[in-house]
C-alpha cells in the first residue's frame, strides 16, 4: 500500500500536466488507494480525489501514466466530474467502459482522457463508486490496442467526503 500512495504522489503533478489542470496541486490527504488535492483556478478552488490502477493488461504494454480522477468544479456544491485519463491518446472517436459490480457506464474521448458521455449520469457512477470494491476501465488505443485497468475504490467514500466542503 505505501508503495501506491507514493505513486499517486509522485503522480498527480504529471496528471496536472493536463491542459485544464495546468495548476500546482497541494496534497490535502491519503484515503486508502484515493488521494486528496487541491489547485486555485480562475473560477476558484478546485479539489479532486485521485487513483492509479492495480492492474494494466495487457501486461505486455507500456501504458505510460494512467488515473482516474473525480474532480468538484468550482463554485457548485458537491456536484461531481468523474475522468479517466491514459498514458497515451485514445483511439479517436471510441469510447471507454467503466464497470462497478453490474452497473457500466460510457465515457466519450479527447485525447489521452475521458468523461462519462451523459453527465446526468455522473451521480449513478459516483454512488456506485462508493457502493462498490474495484471499478474496471477498458479503451482503445490511437494504435487499436484494447486496454484493460482495475482501480480499488477502497477510501473514494472517505476521499470524496473530505473534498465536499472545498472552497
Amino acid at each position: 500500500m505505501r508503495g501506491l500512495i507514493a505513486t499517486i504522489s509522485s503522480l498527480a503533478l504529471v496528471a496536472l500536466a493536463s491542459p485544464a489542470l495546468a495548476q500546482q496541486a497541494t496534497k490535502l490527504g491519503q484515503h486508502n488507494a484515493w488521494g486528496t488535492y487541491s489547485y486555485q483556478a480562475s473560477g476558484g478552488k478546485v479539489c479532486y480525489v485521485l487513483t492509479v490502477p492495480t492492474d494494466k493488461q495487457p501486461s505486455t504494454l507500456d501504458h505510460g501514466d494512467i488515473f482516474f480522477f473525480v474532480s468538484q468544479r468550482p463554485g457548485q456544491q458537491v456536484s461531481y466530474e468523474p475522468q479517466f485519463i491514459a498514458g497515451y491518446n485514445l483511439q479517436e472517436n471510441s469510447k471507454v467502459t467503466v464497470t462497478v459490480g453490474a452497473k457500466s457506464f460510457t465515457m466519450f474521448t479527447r485525447g489521452k482522457s475521458a468523461w462519462v458521455e451523459n453527465a446526468a449520469e455522473e451521480p449513478q457512477l459516483i454512488a456506485a463508486m462508493k457502493a462498490g470494491a474495484d471499478m474496471k476501465v477498458q479503451g482503445k488505443s490511437a494504435r487499436g490496442n484494447a486496454t484493460s485497468y482495475v482501480f480499488s475504490l477502497r477510501g473514494i467514500s472517505a476521499a470524496l467526503d473530505s473534498i465536499k466542503n472545498c472552497k
